[in-house]
């Protein structure tokens, strides 16, 4: 039987190969690990959250240009036609008045409240969505390899039916054998020609189902719409991922292992710190400086020497903000609202250990039950074609038998493919990394 799949594998790639050639598509052999590669070089999902992450720090360096003064040189000329107003509160009529500036200087604002606490909270972001994205990636690695297993339940399918239907062709030609010879009735021939054209439609309904899931997968690991997929993989065999992590209870070493809730605590650590702004650092003043150093007179001369400096250090009090406290009482119902949030993803991670392990119980006991009903049914099947050749089984004996093969096989790799699914669920909501 093994041989029987090489062989089908290996028409199924020749050909994948020939249309490949006729259409100028490219062709993708892919597998688990080639899977793992492409989702988490080329996802979209991934690169987005890396983008927000670029983003994120890009935001942090602007905060930290707070504390740098700016530097400025440069030439002013300024001339006034009319009337001007003279300091006593004379009119002065037909004044030309004209001047000319030159110099360079330094001036720096310095608001302490918002340049300090605000850029703490910017760099606890930035380190909080390096998290965030690590826990999308891990979501959408999960989501390759769910859709892969998908993929590879199909390709086999598929190739069940591409099976049964190169065995029909041989039942076929020894009915007609046997009808030339006058051993069987003619309908028997066409009892096996009807179902070898079920076979086909079963075939077609296999490679809709296929392509479907080649589109899904295609989509994860966003390569070319034109690419033909096929799994180097010839079975679909139950792996066990870790030993330990069927045994291992959720407790809170779980969840500081999740990344998303250390990305959520370093945003209510964010959140904390920017409501420090409206609260501790109120008290804090604001400081001015600048100085200059100049030439300052006519156009162009004669020109005199000028320089200033300013300095100034003030307290604001914000009567309505002590009054009403408005900017608190935001970021409280803020850090309410995260701490609202954390709860729900807490409970989320519950439900995803729950029902992975569900998951991977059930689907242990149903692999055992489909393994063995496969087995039957491939001896029960192996059996019939034996008695075909010797003229004493009758054509729908043969449909019903295997009718209840390719169930009891799609009944097994679906078992299979939920139990390795159910393995990869139950490793991340235990805080593991793909």
């Amino acid at each position: 039987m093994k041989k029987n799949y090489i062989k089908i594998g290996v028409l199924l790639f020749m050909l994948f190969s020939v249309q490949v050639g006729t259409t100028q598509d490219s062709i993708q052999l892919i597998n688990l690990e080639t899977v793992l590669k492409l989702g988490g070089a080329n996802n979209l999902t991934i690169q987005k959250y890396k983008q927000k992450q670029t983003l994120a720090y890009a935001n942090l360096s602007k905060a930290r240009e707070w504390w740098l003064p700016d530097f400025y040189a440069g030439t002013t000329i300024n001339q006034l036609w009319g009337a001007a107003m003279n300091g006593n509160g004379l009119f002065f009529q037909d004044v030309n008045s004209q001047n000319f500036w030159t110099g360079l200087g330094v001036s720096g604002s310095w608001n302490f409240a918002e340049g300090m606490f605000s850029t703490k909270a910017k760099k606890l972001k930035a380190r909080a969505h390096q998290y965030l994205t690590a826990a999308e990636k891990n979501k959408v690695l999960l989501q390759s390899i769910e859709a892969y297993y998908d993929y590879l339940c199909a390709q086999l399918y598929y190739m069940a039916y591409e099976q049964l239907l190169i065995q029909n062709d041989t039942i076929i030609q020894q009915i007609k054998l046997q009808v030339t010879a006058g051993l069987r009735y003619e309908s028997e021939l066409l009892i096996a020609k009807s179902n070898r054209n079920h076979l086909k439609v079963e075939r077609l309904n296999a490679s809709m189902e296929q392509k479907e899931k080649a589109a899904a997968l295609i989509h994860i690991l966003n390569i070319p719409p034109d690419t033909k997929l096929f799994s180097s993989d010839s079975l679909l065999v139950p792996i066990e991922l870790d030993k330990e992590i069927e045994n291992q209870q959720i407790d809170d070493s779980v969840f500081i292992n999740r990344p998303e809730f250390t990305a959520a605590n370093l945003i209510l650590q964010s959140l904390e710190m920017e409501n420090k702004i409206s609260t501790t650092a109120l008290w804090l003043p604001e400081l001015k400086f600048g100085i200059y150093g100049s030439m300052f007179g006519d156009v162009f001369t004669p020109l005199y020497p000028t320089s200033g400096l300013n300095f100034s250090l003030i307290w604001k009090l914000p009567m309505g903000n002590i009054t009403y406290n408005g900017d608190q009482k935001i970021y409280n119902a803020k850090i309410d609202l995260h701490k609202t949030e954390v709860d729900e993803l807490r409970a989320i991670v519950n439900e995803e250990y729950i029902r992975s392990q569900g998951i991977m119980e059930t689907a242990r006991v149903q692999m055992k039950i489909a393994l063995e009903g496969k087995n039957l049914a491939e001896k029960a099947l192996k059996q019939c074609l034996q008695r075909q050749e010797l003229g004493t089984v009758l054509p729908f004996e043969i449909l019903q038998v295997q009718e209840v093969y390719i169930k009891a096989r799609l009944d097994y790799l679906n078992s299979v493919s939920k139990y390795n699914k159910a393995q990869y669920q139950l490793y991340v909501a235990l805080g593991n990394d793909l």
